[in-house]
């Protein structure tokens, strides 16, 4: 007899993405040439002198022992400068932050240290698979709070309360949003916060696209009283050009963060301390450095945007972020099969909006992690095809 894995397990699926790309591999190595417009995961540099950083920092004899399981105070000085200079939010580098091996193994630390079996969580619909996933595996339970075109991808907080909040625990929010890129707001925030106050919930903002086309940097730890319930988690990956590095953090109460270091001190032993050393570098780039990343992905944008012309899909100007969402055409049949037609026939993938909820089963995102050239040869393969004609 074989033995049965954990019924957690059950409830949970393999990340759609793995399986995607394990698909374009094997597509590959039959001699496609695929286009991946697929993954966020940024295709430009870190800075030089984060690079630089690392090679000296490995470099030395006395650098290949365990770190510390709270970060180096360098890392978590560097984070509060960052948040200073840039969110207009103090924190205390000693207690309120805790660095991260990117943010995604936040969820599951935060998820653990305050979700008991039963307990509800707010998510997002469309929004990011892994608060749900994450809940699932710990045993609590999902509920979704829908998020439309219609009132402009926001939570309406009246729907929410009216459904009761008795067992509602932790909620996620995640601004400037993926999938949809929608901005937040001061008063988004200032509701949000006031809200959760009120139910006392923990509030949760997901806040790693702030710096992708966008200057207007916000952060929900600025609004007053928001280090009384709420964390804020953040990340290198989409910022900085250093998704692979896997260096984000959580920033909040010091009781929070407490709570959180238990759960995460039991699962790693540390992240290598010349990463910790080369992301303090990064963090004091200057600003001149993301205007220079934003120039490449703002190029990138307009050809996305005449990709989703192409495919008569309609879409915000206003969005940020390194994807672009659009609605596909109403007479358009099922969007899963839209976007295989287009990898089959076109051989560029685009990612369908139904893997981010039941509310993006008529959206697709292209994402801005190619080269220019590649995202305008998608646009003409594309064009190339029987695909609009076809819908």
């Amino acid at each position: 007899m074989k033995v049965k894995p954990a019924d957690r397990t059950n409830s949970v699926q393999e990340y759609y993405f793995s399986r995607k790309l394990r698909q374009i591999e094997e597509m590959r190595r039959k001699g496609a040439d695929i286009i991946n417009l697929g993954i966020g995961s940024p295709d430009q540099p870190p800075s030089d002198n984060t690079i630089k950083r690392l090679a000296e920092e490995s470099s030395k004899p006395n650098v290949h022992g365990y770190p510390s399981y709270n970060g180096s105070p360098i890392l978590r000085k560097a984070f509060s400068d960052w948040y200073l200079r840039y969110f207009r939010v103090r924190l205390d580098p000693d207690n309120e932050i805790l660095p991260l091996m990117g943010s995604k193994e936040g969820i599951m630390h935060i998820t653990m240290a305050f979700i008991n079996p039963g307990d509800e969580v707010l998510v997002p619909n469309p929004g990011y698979p892994t608060y749900s996933s994450v809940t699932n595996l710990v045993g609590g339970n999902v509920r979704y709070y829908d998020l439309t075109e219609k009132n402009g991808w926001l939570p309406d907080i009246d729907a929410i309360e009216k459904e009761g909040l008795d067992n509602v625990k932790l909620m996620w929010i995640n601004y400037p949003h993926m999938p949809t890129g929608t901005k937040g707001s001061a008063s988004l925030f200032k509701e949000l916060v006031s809200f959760s106050r009120n139910h006392n919930i923990l509030l949760c903002n997901d806040n790693p696209y702030s710096f992708i086309l966008n200057k207007e940097y916000l952060s929900l730890l600025s609004v007053d009283g928001a280090m009384e319930n709420s964390l804020e988690l953040n990340s290198l990956s989409k910022s900085h050009n250093m998704a692979g590095w896997r260096i984000g953090m959580v920033a909040g109460n010091s009781e929070y963060i407490r709570n959180i270091l238990k759960v995460k001190s039991n699962m790693d032993s540390g992240m290598f301390l010349p990463l910790q050393l080369a992301a303090a570098e990064a963090l004091n780039n200057p600003e001149s450095w993301y205007d220079t990343v934003n120039k490449a992905y703002t190029e990138r944008r307009k050809t996305a945007e005449s990709i989703m012309e192409l495919l008569s899909c309609k879409f915000k100007m206003e969005q940020t972020g390194l994807f672009l969402w659009g609605r596909i055409p109403d007479e358009t049949g099922s969007c899963e099969e839209f976007v295989e037609e287009i990898l089959n026939k076109s051989q560029v993938f685009i990612t369908p909006g139904f893997i981010f909820g039941s509310l993006g089963e008529r959206y697709l995102r292209i994402s801005l992690c190619a080269p220019n050239e590649r995202l305008k040869e998608a646009r003409d393969r594309i064009a190339n095809h029987s695909l609009i004609s076809n819908h």
